[in-house]
């Protein structure tokens, strides 16, 4: 852009042309559109590759720091984009009060096609000023070696002994990678959640007398249901049978609001194939996060072409009391809100029975009767992420978004980001292609006015 500037300038400022105020604007509506293909051509292009990611619109782009001196600050409530070169460790600052709980959800997104082994991913641990740990916890791509989005979270809880008191709080990103892993650099996208204290005190005994049998997975015809690309455009499914189309190195992100006191199970299936033979060991993974996108279970099926089921542990009622398990499928069912499910077919997949796609079906059970929360002090961050509303029950039923209550959704509609991406890039096109008109009609006006004046 620097040349092409100088030569717009040279041919308007050079004596040959006098600079009236339509060329002025003409030159700045230039510079506006460029700016404008840039940001809205980008990402289309990026929604609308096979398998790509869809990070939330709303997502602020944030540098990681190698030292905690010059971390970037992380709001509560907020979401943020990143990146994770190979071999790195970055931070990034927090400011925390004295009594609310925090979570920061890192979400890793490799580019697809890269090579990974199944050790590689993320550690995610919160730390205080003085360096001392909260939490840490991580995430790999495990044994099918196939490239697709992780999580992992950290949490700063106020009432433990280390991380006690207000002020400046540290989140520490580590990428762990085999030797002869890609040394591509890993998309990274951070949510940052707070939960109020309770307005009164309970017990802090996890809950003994919940039953713990494996439900029967609900039974009869699958209605379609097309996933989203990420967290932030996951689409929203009840109790009942849903199916999709999934390819190869694809993963499919849905929500299931459960409210306090109702009991989730979940059964995912992988349908047959006519084609192709051989062996694929983890071929389908199915992973489960809360609604601060905090990991709480994972599942995995073999595949030899024929139909496949799997499902997750028993989990139990969701309760306040089950952050005091320290069995993390229980523990991690602390809170109401939008549970999502995760869905990765393994990329080895296509090698042994070509590009499908195949058909997935997800069982999904919401058991038991809801009741009132713990009683918070106060409303979290963002606000409604620990309630499941009305609106949460009825895109539940159609397949929307629900509300803005979950980490990261504010920035999409109806399905998602991924439709939020769609109507922009319309938009950047429409938009693009009636400003160059425009931009047509002023410069031939503006050169006619200008040669008129010269005469």
């Amino acid at each position: 852009m620097g040349r092409r500037t100088a030569w717009w300038r040279t041919r308007i400022q050079g004596g040959r042309t006098p600079v009236s105020g339509a060329v002025r604007r003409v030159v700045v509506l230039a510079a506006v559109l460029c700016a404008t293909v840039g940001l809205t051509g980008r990402p289309a292009m990026a929604a609308g590759s096979p398998g790509a990611y869809g990070y939330d619109q709303g997502d602020r782009v944030v540098a990681g720091a190698t030292g905690t001196a010059d971390a970037e600050e992380l709001k509560v409530g907020g979401t943020y984009r990143s990146s994770l070169p190979k071999g790195a460790g970055v931070y990034y600052g927090l400011d925390l009060d004295p009594t609310s709980n925090a979570y920061v959800s890192v979400t890793a997104v490799p580019p697809a096609g890269t090579t990974v082994a199944a050790t590689d991913g993320i550690k995610v641990s919160m730390q205080n000023a003085q360096g001392t740990a909260c939490t840490h916890r991580s995430a790999t791509f495990g044994a099918g070696r196939s490239p697709h989005p992780v999580a992992a979270w950290a949490v700063r809880e106020a009432g433990k002994i280390l991380c006690k008191g207000s002020g400046k709080y540290y989140v520490f990103v580590q990428r762990v990678d085999a030797a002869d892993s890609s040394p591509d650099t890993w998309g990274l996208e951070l949510t940052a959640v707070s939960e109020p204290s309770l307005a009164q005190a309970g017990t802090t005994s996890p809950p003994q007398d919940w039953n713990s049998a494996s439900p029967e997975a609900v039974t009869g015809e699958a209605r379609h249901r097309a996933g989203g690309s990420g967290f932030a455009g996951a689409v929203a499914v009840g109790q009942g049978a849903w199916r999709d189309d999934i390819a190869p190195g694809r993963t499919l992100f849905y929500k299931v609001p459960v409210d306090w006191g109702q009991q989730l199970s979940v059964t995912a299936e992988l349908g047959a194939t006519d084609g192709g033979s051989g062996y694929v060991t983890r071929a389908l993974d199915l992973a489960l996060y809360n609604p601060v996108r905090g990991s709480v279970d994972q599942a995995g099926l073999s595949y030899q072409g024929s139909e496949r089921s799997v499902a997750l542990d028993s989990l139990p009622p969701v309760e306040y009391r089950n952050r005091y398990s320290v069995v993390d499928h229980e523990n991690g069912m602390r809170f109401a809100g939008s549970y999502y499910l995760v869905v990765h077919l393994d990329a080895q997949v296509a090698d042994d029975f070509g590009q499908g796609p195949f058909p997935v079906t997800l069982r999904v059970r919401v058991a038991g009767t809801a009741h009132a929360g713990p009683g918070y002090a106060a409303r979290p961050d963002p606000r409604n992420i620990f309630e499941v509303t009305a609106q949460d029950r009825e895109a539940a039923a159609a397949g929307g978004a629900g509300s803005l209550g979950s980490a990261g959704s504010a920035g999409s509609t109806g399905g998602g980001g991924d439709t939020a991406m769609k109507v922009l890039a319309v938009a950047g096109i429409g938009g693009g292609s009636v400003l160059l008109a425009t931009l047509g009609v002023w410069t031939v006006s503006a050169r006619r006015r200008a040669s008129t004046t010269a005469h």
